[in-house]
């Protein structure tokens, strides 16, 4: 059975911590945005800092990882489920640092 989107979305919730706002939105492709969002920091005036990137890859694990990078040099301090993903977002962004190297 597939989980629904209120589902997956309180499960990326409770990954994340008490410091992310989740939401799942549906892309032009009919696939799921993750939108995470910090309840501490802004940018620009007073927006919320957020994992969503225009154009980007916007999926569960992108999302996270970047959620994880944000977390450890923002919040240190912070206790999230996510962050014993820390070393495998690490390698998956040294694959794409990489990956851009040889294609570039």
């Amino acid at each position: 059975m597939v989980a629904s989107r209120s589902a997956r979305e309180r499960k990326a919730a409770a990954e994340a911590g008490p410091l992310a706002k989740v939401k799942i939105d549906i892309g032009e492709d009919d696939q799921f945005v993750y939108k995470v969002a910090c309840t501490v920091c802004t940018v620009k005036g007073d927006r919320p800092w957020s994992t969503y990137r225009a154009g980007e890859d916007n999926g569960y694990m992108a999302a996270m990882d970047r959620w994880i990078f944000h977390l450890k040099e923002k919040h240190p301090d912070a206790d999230a489920p996510c962050l014993a993903y820390l070393p495998a977002a690490q390698q998956r962004l040294h694959e794409r640092r990489v990956a851009a190297e040889s294609r570039g």
